[in-house]
């Protein structure tokens, strides 16, 4: 059984000043104890330079999904903000630490799309792109889009991209139905974007399912189903495009949320060809688990066998998350 997982811890968790000092000091990212200790800030800006991908096939596409942990700006949008409060509120030279130390991380990644989990707002967003000219908008062409909810202190999902964003929807209106029968939402957006990209058309999806605090299981496997009809709808409308899903499913390989994702094969989950000594994005008391993910929707483009990776420094996360990024190379049609 994976143990709960999420950035969605409550106020009443933590109760008192004194407790929460004791906790902070135990916390890794998004409030769960870790077996690697506190997290590596980097202070001295003297970090290891974790392994990244190498050796891409030529006109290959290097796509990479990013759970950044809880990238707030310095707006209390929420009213209720620092401390033990959910909503964090950096000061601008944190906010401004926070944003240099994720935007190197992504540029070392080397990728030309990043699908990332966990900004707050638009300036959160604008933060990384202006630390990050392969990704900045310019005069005519968008290389960036939030996939914002709209309601205060939300972590939602964005999508960074080397080449022109044509065009993008999100699918939060769609009604989801559980197995009991109930019905729900996507709890963050699902962020569908439309690239133009060498070699023809690329449509990725950034996502970020249920966590498992105060799990609701239910959700997580009803996301998963719709997002792969979604996946494959858009698959089918796109012939020979390359399709792509990534991010936090907040599961692993074998849960039924994955296995409803990965039914009848229509989605590859890309890793499936490494061991799971490399797959694994996060460390929960030293239980190694893989729950952060890419998967190709069949028929267009092609997975360049070998290529995915789970990138992390040696405390298990990546660039001031808690989580490592994932990356994998893609070929387009033929």
């Amino acid at each position: 059984m994976v143990l709960p997982h999420s950035s969605e811890l409550r106020p009443n968790l933590r109760r008192g000043a004194t407790l929460l000092g004791l906790v902070l000091s135990l916390l890794g990212c998004q409030g769960r104890v870790t077996d690697s200790g506190p997290e590596d800030t980097c202070p001295t800006g003297d970090c290891e330079t974790p392994e990244v991908p190498t050796g891409r096939p030529e006109g290959s596409l290097r796509i990479a999904a990013f759970n950044v942990h809880r990238f707030f700006d310095t707006v209390c949008h929420s009213g209720q903000c620092g401390g033990s409060a959910y909503e964090a509120l950096p000061s601008p030279e944190a906010f401004a630490a926070q944003a240099d130390q994720l935007a190197g991380a992504i540029d070392a990644l080397d990728a030309d799309v990043v699908l990332l989990a966990e900004l707050e707002t638009q300036a959160s967003l604008d933060a990384l792109t202006a630390r990050l000219p392969r990704f900045r908008d310019d005069a005519g062409t968008r290389r960036s889009v939030l996939g914002e909810t709209g309601s205060a202190a939300s972590v939602d999902v964005a999508v960074l991209s080397a080449h022109s964003i044509t065009t993008f929807r999100g699918h939060r209106d769609r009604v989801l139905t559980r197995p009991d029968g109930t019905t729900t939402r996507f709890s963050r957006e699902l962020l569908e974007v439309h690239l133009d990209t060498p070699g023809g058309k690329t449509v990725v999806f950034s996502a970020h399912f249920r966590s498992k605090v105060d799990d609701d299981p239910g959700r997580r496997y009803a996301e998963a189903d719709a997002a792969r009809d979604i996946v494959a709808t858009a698959a089918r409308e796109s012939p020979g495009a390359l399709v792509v899903l990534g991010g936090d499913l907040n599961d692993v390989p074998g849960s039924a949320p994955l296995d409803a994702l990965e039914r009848d094969g229509v989605l590859l989950r890309v890793s499936s060809d490494r061991p799971a000594s490399e797959t694994w994005t996060y460390s929960y008391f030293g239980d190694r688990q893989a729950i952060d993910h890419l998967h190709l929707a069949r028929g267009g483009g092609s997975y360049v066998p070998g290529s995915f990776k789970a990138v992390r420094e040696s405390r298990g996360g990546y660039g001031g998350s808690d989580h490592a990024a994932v990356s994998a190379d893609f070929l387009p049609a033929r």
